[in-house]
């Protein structure tokens, strides 16, 4: 079949695709169309752009003490929150180049923040139930758009839950990756960990929010001890039923002492919103698995 110029098309010259009908269904880069051998103009352009969203995501610091200065107003409007400030700690990466060449630095905390973390009012006699660990990972912009519309839609979940939380003083980590957050959790002696970070950015998505959970964390734990739910934004996995599939995970891992590969997500949710599944783990048109984004955070 020889392909025909689409006349309905705003752009002249653009020959049409078929498959372009689909983008309703995904921002995945699809049916692009062509003009001659090339890819239209404004398709190319539209690359540029996500390009450029996509490294502004790594590259731009985040803004740690506006991000405080939030979670402090949202710990007053919900009670299950700790009320002391977020505590700022940082990896041993020492700058943003080399968290990018040593990822290794990145998974453990500096000196400066295990002393922190090790005085006495941090690291109580009776164990937190839960802590919450914000790192900017590999995305300023996912933590600044979406860590506390999650943290609010958890800490109402948290509120209405039959048992009682108590949660440790929220960490905030410079240059931190997945693992650091078993370090933490082991420090403040909390029985679950819950990691808000910034993960890898795709083409269509630079603001994506990964959350890894791990029961009884510890410094040295591997991947397969921690549970992930990926690609939380509006665009994907709305924060309230990312919050609803985390205390699913929550409830099971305190209830069973497990996580990671032992323990399965079967949240009620988890049929009802197939397409936000679909989308929370094919979140781009570059995106990982999990396994990579283990690897890659």
């Amino acid at each position: 079949m020889v392909d025909q110029p689409d006349n309905t098309h705003p752009w002249q010259g653009v020959v049409d695709n078929p498959w372009r009908r689909l983008r309703q269904f995904t921002a995945a880069r699809i049916g692009l169309g062509r003009s001659g051998v090339s890819l239209p103009t404004h398709e190319m352009l539209a690359f540029q752009l996500a390009h450029a969203q996509a490294r502004d995501a790594v590259h731009t610091p985040l803004d740690f003490a506006a991000l405080s200065q939030q979670l402090e107003r949202l710990s007053e409007q919900h009670a299950v929150l700790n009320r002391e400030p977020p505590l700022l700690l940082h990896s041993e990466a020492v700058n943003r180049m080399t968290y990018l060449q040593r990822p290794d630095l990145g998974r453990r905390l500096d000196d400066a923040s295990r002393v922190l973390l090790q005085q006495e009012q941090h690291s109580p006699k009776q164990p937190f139930d839960l802590a919450l660990v914000i790192a900017d990972g590999l995305s300023a912009t996912a933590i600044a758009h979406n860590a506390c519309g999650f943290i609010a839609a958890l800490a109402t979940e948290l509120q209405q839950d039959s048992q009682d939380w108590r949660l440790a003083p929220v960490t905030l980590i410079e240059q931190g990756r997945v693992a650091i957050g078993d370090d933490v959790g082991e420090l403040l002696n909390a029985r679950l960990v819950l990691m808000l970070i910034g993960e890898r950015p795709g083409l269509s998505s630079p603001d994506s929010l990964g959350l890894y959970l791990t029961y009884a964390p510890q410094r040295g734990l591997n991947d397969a001890r921690r549970n992930c739910i990926s690609n939380v934004r509006p665009e994907g996995l709305p924060w309230q039923q990312a919050a609803q599939r985390a205390m699913y995970l929550l409830r099971q891992a305190r209830q069973l002492k497990i996580s990671g590969v032992d323990l399965k997500d079967r949240s009620p949710s988890l049929d009802a919103d197939s397409n936000a599944t679909i989308s929370a783990h094919h979140n781009n048109d570059a995106s990982p698995t999990d396994a990579q984004h283990n690897f890659l955070l």
